[in-house]
């Protein structure tokens, strides 16, 4: 297993803005897109945090993400909006296409949301959570495939799907507010990332090697494998839920059988009951779902959104323990591009950000 650094959230997320403005990205924007790498790192979802910032960084440099780019809002109803990214940050566009739908939806009571032209949007319950925080109902989906795709449909020999993730936010009157989040295939590609930059094996049954033979190995992944769909064929149309929505851009290249497109979908739960009693209502269910006896093996049933909540609150006391690997890779990124890295280099306002939201999470024991 690989060594790891522990580093706190404030550093963390300092470091990456300058980074990220090092490398042609505007404040506002760098600032947003580390927030939330950091927060998925704080989520226990490391796969989609700052793990991500040298692939962001060599995109930059490449021309695959324009940095300065803006998100443009293309058409819109009353309860509808259809946002061009720009090939900029999906970060920035998400967060943006969020804040618009949650206020749409106030007003409207729902909004649905679709994007084109924009990439990798970082975790998606990042926004589920944001709707779930405003007093929403929050439906986050990636959907895509095609030729050259890395999930393997049920009964098929080759990659055709993408990891189609989908995330769902309610609000529970708490700071720990319902979440699930999760990739159509039995892991996301970044947890293969994960494993890869800690020396570690996957479990068995999330992906085949290039000749379609069962393999634990995070480097018969990337030499060529395939991904499978989880709770099998119920987890590849599962996957096809996710792109029947996320599409609705219009992201389609018929010749060669693909699509791909993000979606949100976000209602204003007072426009159906009193929020008050909703959340009281489901905290009432879900803290009756965590009285279940636990089954041998098990310590204790949670319910979705405790994992994130019970990481966020460790990780804010401890920090974010990172493996050398990733940290080696941003010293790299940091000297190239004239970057300071000392602690020194860090705003005070990066540290109270965190310091404050961990004052705030002592409190969450779901």
């Amino acid at each position: 297993m690989a060594k790891t650094e522990s580093l706190q959230a404030g550093y963390l997320h300092s470091l990456a803005r300058r980074l990220f403005t090092a490398a042609g990205t505007p404040p506002h924007i760098a600032d947003t897109v580390a927030a939330i790498l950091v927060n998925a790192n704080l989520a226990g979802h490391d796969s989609h945090g700052v793990l991500r910032v040298p692939a962001y960084l060599q995109s930059i440099e490449k021309g695959g993400i324009d940095p300065a780019a803006e998100p443009e809002v293309i058409r819109e109803t009353a309860g509808t909006l259809l946002i061009d990214g720009k090939n900029g940050f999906g970060h920035h566009a998400a967060h943006q296409a969020m804040q618009r739908a949650i206020e749409k939806a106030k007003q409207a009571d729902l909004c649905a949301a679709s994007f084109l032209r924009t990439g990798h949007i970082g975790r998606l319950g990042e926004y589920a959570e944001a709707a779930a925080r405003a007093g929403c109902i929050g439906l986050v989906m990636c959907g895509g495939g095609g030729p050259g795709s890395r999930i393997v449909p049920y009964g098929g020999a080759r990659g055709a799907l993408g990891t189609n993730p989908i995330a769902i936010g309610a609000p529970t009157g708490s700071e720990a507010p319902f979440l699930i989040d999760m990739a159509t295939s039995m892991i996301a590609e970044g947890k293969i990332q994960v494993a890869r930059s800690r020396g570690a094996d996957l479990p068995p049954g999330c992906i085949v090697d290039r000749n379609g033979s069962p393999s634990v190995r995070t480097a018969d992944f990337y030499d060529g494998g395939f991904l499978l769909p989880f709770g099998g064929h119920k987890g590849y149309a599962l996957s096809f839920f996710a792109c029947l929505f996320s599409t609705l851009s219009g992201s389609f290249d018929r010749e060669r059988g693909s699509l791909w497109g993000t979606s949100m979908l976000v209602l204003n739960i007072s426009a159906f009951t009193p929020l008050a009693e909703y959340q009281e209502s489901l905290r009432a269910f879900l803290d009756s779902i965590r009285a279940t006896p636990p089954a041998p093996g098990f310590a204790e049933v949670l319910v979705p959104g405790d994992f994130e909540a019970r990481s966020r609150a460790e990780r804010l006391a401890r920090g974010i323990e990172l493996p050398v690997t990733i940290t080696q890779q941003l010293r790299a990124w940091a000297a190239r591009l004239d970057v300071w890295m000392s602690e020194d280099a860090v705003e005070p306002a990066d540290m109270e950000r965190y310091a404050s939201r961990a004052s705030a999470d002592t409190t969450v024991n779901p």
